[in-house]
């Protein structure tokens, strides 16, 4: 009796060290899988902003070519800062 006593408790520990071992595993993983999750998400952010980026560009040359483009973009630059120096003024 007490023989199977130790067995039993003998196998509880074993059972209980591969669970441990599998919740160690899991973990790693869980670990894992959220890095990847915040790479992912951190290039998707990336991703967000060139395509901002690029409709922006696009929303510019659609008219003309880059040239143009950049006068059109140069001469908005212009009137912010006289707004910005009226504002100053005031």
């Amino acid at each position: 009796m007490l023989e199977d006593i130790r067995k039993h408790i003998e196998r509880l520990i074993a059972l209980y060290e591969a669970e441990k071992a599998e919740n160690a595993k899991l973990r790693q993983e869980l670990h894992a899988s959220e890095e990847t999750g915040a790479a992912l998400r951190n290039y998707v952010k990336e991703l967000e902003s060139g395509i901002k980026a690029r409709s922006l560009s696009d929303a510019f040359t659609a008219a003309g070519d880059k040239d143009s483009a950049r006068e059109r973009i140069d001469k908005l630059i212009k009137e912010i800062n006289k707004c910005i120096s009226y504002l100053e003024e005031s």
